[in-house]
C-alpha cells in the first residue's frame, strides 16, 4: 500500500505564467484559464484528503507553480531540496525551504555538482526510479541514493534524455501501487522495469501517464479515453482533470504539488 496523504504545498501560477520554460510548441497558455484549472487541482486535493498550503504566486519564477521540483518527500527520511537543472529555477527552491520549516526539523539539499528535479523522481513504494534527463544528472541521483538508502529504499536509474516527448521521468511514468506502472511505449521495455506489472499507455494519450495516485483515486488528465477505461477497468476511481494549459508548459498533474 502506498502511505496516505494528508498535506499538499501548492502554488498557483503567477501572471507572466507563459514566460516559463517549454520545451513543447502547444502555444501559449491563457493564465485565466490556468487559474481556473488550478483552482479545480486544489479542490479535488482537498475532496480526497488533503489540508492545502497555499504559497502565494511568484512572479519572480514563472515555473513557480510546478513545485514538485523543488523538493522530494518520502516517509522515512523526510524532505530532501533538490539543485534544479535549469538555472533560473534555483531560486525556487529557496521559497520552498521556508515553506517546508514549519513541517520537517532537517532540510539537507543537492549540492553542486549535483543537479537533480524531483520531477525526475518516481516512487513505487520503496524503490525510487530516478531519471537521468537534462535537468538531473547522475550525481544528483547518487545523493538521492545516499539520502533515501539509510531508511530502506532502493533505487535505479533510467536515462532518459534521448525519449521524445518527455521532460522528465515522470512525464512518461506513474506509480500506481509499488508493483504497478502507468508508461508510455517508449519506456515501457527498458530493463529497468522489468518485472514490473505495467500498463501501457496509447499512442497519442502519452500526457496521461503523468497520472498521479492521492489515496482512493487516481488524479488524471482529461482527454485520454483510452486509458482511463484501462484504468477503471483494473479498478480505479478516476479524477479528471483539465490540465491543458499546463501541457503547454511541459507540466502535468504531479507538478503541481508536493504531497506528504
Amino acid at each position: 500500500m502506498f502511505s496516505r496523504f494528508t498535506r499538499a504545498i501548492v502554488r498557483p501560477p503567477a501572471r507572466n505564467f507563459a514566460e516559463g520554460l517549454t520545451t513543447v510548441d502547444l502555444g501559449a497558455p491563457d493564465v485565466d484559464l490556468a487559474l481556473r484549472q488550478h483552482a479545480a487541482y486544489c479542490d479535488a486535493l482537498q475532496r480526497h484528503g488533503c489540508d492545502v498550503v497555499a504559497l502565494p504566486p511568484d512572479a519572480q519564477y514563472p515555473d513557480s507553480t510546478f513545485v514538485e521540483d523543488t523538493a522530494l518527500i518520502l516517509p522515512g527520511p523526510g524532505a530532501l531540496l533538490t539543485r534544479p537543472g535549469a538555472e533560473s529555477r534555483a531560486g525556487e527552491v529557496e521559497s520552498m525551504r521556508e515553506a517546508l520549516r514549519p513541517f520537517f526539523t532537517s532540510l539537507p539539499q543537492v549540492t553542486s555538482p549535483g543537479t537533480l528535479d524531483a520531477g525526475d523522481v518516481c516512487e513505487a513504494g520503496t524503490h525510487l526510479f530516478i531519471g537521468i534527463s537534462h535537468r538531473t544528472n547522475a550525481d544528483g541521483a547518487a545523493q538521492l541514493t545516499a539520502w533515501a538508502a539509510p531508511f530502506g529504499y532502493t533505487t535505479s536509474t533510467v536515462n532518459v534524455c534521448d525519449v521524445d516527448g518527455i521532460l522528465h521521468l515522470k512525464s512518461g511514468i506513474a506509480a500506481l501501487e509499488p508493483r504497478r506502472l502507468v508508461l508510455i511505449e517508449s519506456l515501457a521495455d527498458d530493463p529497468a522495469f522489468a518485472g514490473y506489472d505495467i500498463v501501457r499507455v496509447s499512442a497519442g494519450e502519452e500526457y496521461g501517464a503523468n497520472c498521479v495516485r492521492v489515496n482512493d483515486v487516481v488524479f488524471i488528465s482529461g482527454g485520454r479515453p483510452q486509458l482511463h477505461t484501462q484504468l477503471r477497468t483494473l479498478g480505479y476511481t478516476l479524477e479528471v482533470l483539465d490540465m491543458s494549459e499546463y501541457a503547454k508548459m511541459d507540466g502535468g498533474l504531479s507538478c503541481l504539488s508536493l504531497r506528504f
